[in-house]
């Protein structure tokens, strides 16, 4: 089981330790309410060094990762960081990432942490008719997220670049405790916030500052628990559970990040499926608090119309929150059922996403 370069410091606060993609990752250091109520009102620190970073470089950059993903690397700045999906050739998705311009030569792709050496591979084998080089630099890699409403103030105290000047999704290269980091507005909570990437030599030493100036302002470390729920509430998804390589991004609402007007890997399949899409993923609000887990049958009328792919208990919420794969025909306000072991519990069609948060919109 692989350890990030920050598990002894996990183990000393007493983290609930769990097994999650290879990796042995905290769950939660109080309690997962807590933590989702310490990033919902004032700040979260989380370990999320088992994501994978895969670095392209050569003169070529641009052009490759433009063709390996969805989403228009070409109109993307220096200095600034892009969503988007690579797929397969049928249209599959074979990985949701973040994918960070350091410059016209130079690329770094953040991946899903279960992925890592799947896209390693994917990534090498299509790079041999580009003048690049790919490197896998996960391991030597350490990565923090620092996220809710008062990240900002917080972390202004310890990081030497101005923080109001980084848009969101932009990055700036500083200096944390004398160490260099790349500082980034992004994250997956649903809040404002920070993601900051370093060597793991100096993972621990940032890190205890982090949790320190956190607490100074009523925040905490937080572990995957409370992850997951945040991500839900903003209607975020997550790779393996609303998504995979059986699904295309039409099907799960990522049309934004599908750009027709250049070449890529997959296109031809998604010409195609863009015109027959059967599939939506819609937000659901159950009745009572039980979870609704993924792959639960959904029911309209009594037929079965689709399957939950992610569920959890919104603490913000106080209410028993889903997404779910369904067919076309349902609509936003639609009464559904959502077949639980022995009875089926009532579930409502509602807009998306279920929060929204603090996090900056501006460019």
């Amino acid at each position: 089981m692989n350890r990030t370069p920050l598990y002894e410091r996990h183990i000393a606060l007493g983290a609930k330790m769990v097994d999650f993609a290879g990796w042995t990752m905290p769950l939660y250091y109080s309690s997962i309410f807590e933590e989702v109520m310490a990033v919902r009102k004032s700040v979260g620190v989380f370990d999320v060094s088992h994501m994978g970073e895969i670095v392209v470089e050569g003169q070529e950059t641009v052009d490759f990762v433009n063709f390996l993903v969805t989403n228009d690397f070409s109109s993307v700045p220096e200095g600034k960081a892009m969503y988007t999906v690579m797929c397969n050739e049928a249209g599959g998705i074979v990985d949701d990432l973040v994918v960070y311009k350091i410059s016209r030569e130079k690329a770094i792709m953040v991946v899903n942490a279960a992925n890592i050496e799947k896209d390693y591979e994917w990534i090498k084998t299509h790079s041999k008719n580009f003048n690049v080089e790919v490197r896998n630099v996960s391991d030597e890699t350490a990565l923090v997220a620092f996220q809710g409403p008062k990240s900002q103030e917080a972390l202004q105290r310890v990081v030497n670049v101005d923080l109001e000047g980084i848009g969101y999704y932009s990055f700036q290269w500083g200096r944390l405790d004398g160490e260099s980091v790349l500082v980034s507005r992004t994250g997956y909570t649903g809040e404002d916030g920070f993601e900051l990437m370093m060597n793991a030599e100096s993972a621990a030493r940032i890190w205890d500052t982090l949790v320190e100036i956190a607490g100074a302002v009523d925040g905490k470390p937080a572990g995957l628990g409370a992850r997951d729920v945040c991500r839900l509430e903003a209607s975020y998804l997550l790779y393996g559970q609303d998504m995979d390589e059986s699904t295309n991004p039409f099907e799960v609402g990522l049309s934004w990040v599908v750009k027709m007007n250049k070449d890529f890997v997959g296109k031809e399949a998604l010409l195609e499926l863009k015109e027959k899409v059967e599939r939506k993923l819609v937000a659901l609000e159950l009745s009572g608090r039980r979870i609704a887990r993924k792959g639960y049958i959904v029911l309209k009328e009594g037929k079965e119309v689709g399957t939950i792919t992610s569920g959890n208990f919104s603490p913000t919420l106080g209410k028993s929150i889903a997404l779910a794969l369904v067919s076309r025909c349902v609509k936003t306000g639609d009464r559904l059922e959502v077949a639980f072991p022995g009875k089926n519990v009532e579930a409502h069609v509602v807009k998306k996403p279920f929060y929204r948060g603090s996090v900056r919109r501006e460019a």
